[in-house]
């Protein structure tokens, strides 16, 4: 048996013991902690915490060192998972016609530094069939109508429980999901919107930020909700722009700044590094 690392991620009522209770418990087993971080929160009184540690042919199999842990949690009131970082994640991409942030992506995965199987993506639109099959990933063109959109949508969901799909990205897919669907999907649905929310939302927000004479632009990723462009944010990215820039340079440098932040955003989200907190997020960085 190798050693093994996993991620332990926690929220519960913020109160005195509860990182010596967790590192307390690890180190009574001979579990080596390679990275933890906490964070109590005094406006909601909700504590989180990550913790990292590797467990090998020594230590007890994962199983029963849950087992052991759940007393503690349930003192405590712990929201709390163990997470295995070899077990790669399945990532569902959606995509229209816009490829910069699918392209990233696909690059990343092919490349290996973002950890995860690509068993599909979806489109409404057929353009991007080619790059995303050289890749050797399955391409579904699912197009939608007003009309279409609960059967196409039902499609989707389809797919999602038939793949085993853990996250799905919407790397510019320009629709806006149903309640019903955003619902199926909480908290493990990405969305990158081309703005620094929560400023000029809705269609052409480059040019509303020229119009205003904006001296920053950026994107924010977020999880999706039935609230449009309100989800929980998990990151987001800015530039600094000036008065000669045209609608198009900031368009140009938008996609640039689109792309690491929904990248960063789904590595944040893989990593476990991401922990609701209400209608917000903790996010502990790298």
């Amino acid at each position: 048996m190798t050693t093994r690392t996993y991620v332990l991620t926690l929220s519960c009522a913020d109160t005195t013991g509860l990182v010596a209770a967790t590192s307390g418990y690890l180190a009574g087993r001979g579990i080596f902690i390679t990275e933890s971080a906490h964070f109590g929160d005094p406006e909601t009184g909700r504590f989180f915490e990550r913790t990292v540690f590797t467990a090998g042919p020594e230590q007890p199999p994962i199983a029963e060192i849950e087992a052991g842990f759940r007393p503690i949690a349930e003192r405590f009131g712990m929201t709390w998972t163990f997470h295995d970082t070899a077990t790669r994640p399945r990532v569902l991409l959606m995509v229209s016609k816009f490829d910069h942030c699918l392209n990233d992506l696909l690059y990343r995965y092919r490349t290996g530094s973002l950890p995860i199987d690509i068993p599909a993506v979806v489109s409404n639109h057929p353009d991007l069939a080619r790059v995303v099959e050289w890749h050797g990933i399955p391409y579904h063109y699912l197009p939608v109508t007003k009309e279409t959109k609960a059967a196409q949508e039902a499609a989707v969901l389809e797919l999602i429980g038939r793949l085993k799909i853990d996250l799905v990205v919407l790397a510019r897919y320009m629709q806006v999901l149903s309640p019903e669907l955003c619902t199926a999907l909480s908290w493990r649905c990405i969305n990158i919107h081309h703005s620094f929310l929560p400023s000029f939302k809705g269609a052409k927000p480059y040019h509303q930020a020229h119009a205003r004479g904006v001296k920053i632009i950026g994107a924010t990723a977020h999880y999706v909700t039935g609230d449009l462009d309100e989800g929980p944010i998990i990151e987001q990215g800015v530039e600094r722009i000036d008065h000669t820039f045209t609608p198009e340079d900031f368009v140009a440098i938008g996609r640039d700044i689109e792309s690491v932040v929904l990248a960063r955003a789904v590595q944040f989200h893989i990593e476990h590094r991401v922990i609701p907190n209400g209608h917000k997020t903790v996010v502990f960085r790298r």
